[in-house]
């Protein structure tokens, strides 16, 4: 990390957060970061129940709109957000790091995946697939967190979501990420027989942050 970008604030927000409020307030945040008179930020929250659209979303990959749908602008096709779902956005200045989105998201993959072993998840990449996933014994594999980011002016926002304990019914509205096959499904930590809090997760993606990125605003 480069020094000149300081450290970073961390939010967590307490009450759920409506979509549109929250690409308002984080283009406000990438605005003045970019400007230098704000610094970086993650911001951690949970949405009310809704699905996103990246810009790769594939209209029959909406299967029900069940709830809201947004047109996101972030990278990717659609996901689901709702409760019991840690989302956290990533705003940082590449300009002060390195101006790289391979290298970025590489990053992003792995925070998620030492934050799962803090839970004894093993975490992995799918160079066919986007997101973090968890194999099972039989050939099924998982996705536990999705990854979905844009850039402006080098600053980050939008970011990663890491299924708690949410309603996984409430994926089959849509084709997550795009992947149809029905080897591939989603899951979440309480799914896996770990009922851990969000205050737990948090401090796992905390801890894992700080070893990737840097230091964190005390």
């Amino acid at each position: 990390m480069d020094e000149a970008a300081g450290p970073v604030d961390w939010t967590i927000e307490g009450n759920s957060v409506p979509y549109a409020d929250a690409v308002q307030r984080m283009e406000a945040r990438v605005e003045a970061i970019y400007r230098r008179t704000a610094p970086e930020q993650v911001w951690l929250l949970e949405h009310p129940p809704l699905y996103t659209a990246g810009t790769s979303a594939q209209d029959g990959d909406l299967i029900l709109a069940r709830f809201p749908v947004f047109q996101s602008g972030r990278g990717g096709q659609y996901t689901y957000h709702g409760p019991g779902q840690r989302v956290a956005y990533v705003m940082l200045d590449l300009n002060r790091r390195k101006p790289d989105v391979r290298e970025f998201v590489h990053a992003l993959e792995e925070w998620l995946i030492r934050a799962l072993a803090r839970f004894n998840v093993k975490g992995e990449r799918r160079n066919d697939r986007i997101g973090i996933w968890v194999a099972h014994g039989d050939g099924r594999e998982d996705k536990i967190a999705a990854i979905g980011v844009r850039l402006r002016h080098w600053v980050t926002f939008h970011g990663v979501s890491l299924n708690v304990d949410p309603e996984l019914e409430h994926f089959s509205g849509i084709v997550p990420c795009g992947v149809r096959d029905e080897r591939f499904g989603v899951t979440s930590l309480a799914a896996l027989g770990l009922p851990v809090t969000m205050a737990d997760v948090d401090i796992a993606l905390k801890l894992a942050f700080e070893e990737i990125f840097g230091p964190i605003r005390r």
